[in-house]
């Protein structure tokens, strides 16, 4: 049980860190030392557990998907993404820098956690940090795409927000925003409480369809890229996790666009600007300051008891 307990606290980690742009479910699932168990559990769905499955071989199926480490992950990152979607959706209109800071000192103190995987910095893993880290630095200056309620489109949002959340330093979040589909997304995660069938019909299932497609395709894929070049792969990654960190940096400016809607004109962020350093003669600025501390504490704390439990 002790375990099972421990599997759904990360799972709670993880849900909260997909529900924020420019952060990485996958970055906690790895530094938690959980990753590649949990991508060889994802990969475990083929052509035989079906077999098992239509057989009705309940237990042969269990141990072969990892049943109960899934159970608990999904359980922990499904309650967390409902119940922290509402109070993150309030803080981010009302205290965003504050929220950023938090989550940056998250990502700036997974770095060295991350980067420690790699076995051996030879030319070529150095060489895949640098691109990774390119990649989700120019992601940052990337201009959103309008909102767009298509069942097709919302199944693409689903995949490519799935590849992004299981790969550490590429957010899921930040991709649906750039999609132009993060606050659908996120208002109508937020509506499921109040049982709207016609939000779970035209944006949850097609999302959720996307989501599942994109989770059993990439898993195989990074399971053999895990097996066959790991140094390479957490290179990649690590650099991924560093880039990350000028999307999520708290003070930056949000360019915003009006927009006409039915139900009146709304303003709608189109990117950042202006990229600069706290005030550190303000209260505001030291309490931010002291926010990403506490997001550095809390990898570490993370960390530490990983560590604790996987010598256990």
């Amino acid at each position: 049980m002790k375990d099972e307990v421990a599997t759904f606290l990360k799972g709670f980690a993880m849900g909260a860190a997909n529900v924020v742009p420019g952060v990485s479910g996958g970055t906690i699932a790895l530094i938690t030392g959980i990753y590649e168990r949990l991508i060889d559990a994802l990969k475990s769905f083929d052509a035989e557990a079906l077999k098992l499955g239509l057989g009705f071989k309940v237990g042969a199926l269990w141990k072969k998907i990892d049943g109960l480490f899934l159970t608990s992950l999904i359980l922990g990152v499904a309650v967390s993404i409902v119940t922290l979607a509402q109070v993150l959706e309030y803080e981010f209109k009302n205290h965003p820098k504050l929220i950023w800071s938090v989550f940056f000192g998250l990502i700036a103190a997974s770095i060295p956690s991350v980067g420690k995987a790699v076995k051996r910095w030879s030319t070529d893993v150095i060489t895949v940090f640098f691109i990774g880290a390119a990649i989700a630095v120019s992601m940052a200056f990337l201009t959103p795409a309008s909102e767009n309620k298509d069942f097709v489109y919302l199944m693409i949002c689903g995949v490519a927000a799935m590849c992004s959340m299981i790969i550490p330093g590429l957010s899921g979040s930040f991709v649906l925003l750039l999609m132009g589909n993060y606050r659908l997304v996120l208002s109508s995660v937020n509506a499921l409480t109040s049982g709207d069938l016609s939000v779970i019909l035209s944006v949850i299932l097609p999302v959720g369809i996307g989501a599942v497609v994109g989770l059993l395709v990439l898993s195989r894929f990074l399971s053999w890229l895990f097996h066959e070049h790991h140094d390479r792969a957490i290179g990649t990654i690590t650099g991924f996790v560093a880039g990350s960190l000028v999307i999520i940096w708290p003070w930056k400016d949000k360019v915003l666009e009006t927009i006409e809607k039915k139900d009146g004109p709304e303003d709608k962020i189109v990117g950042y600007e202006n990229w600069y350093f706290p005030e550190l003669s303000t209260g505001e600025a030291w309490l931010q300051l002291g926010a990403v501390a506490l997001g550095v504490v809390l990898i570490l704390v993370t960390e530490y008891f990983a560590n604790k439990n996987s010598k256990a």
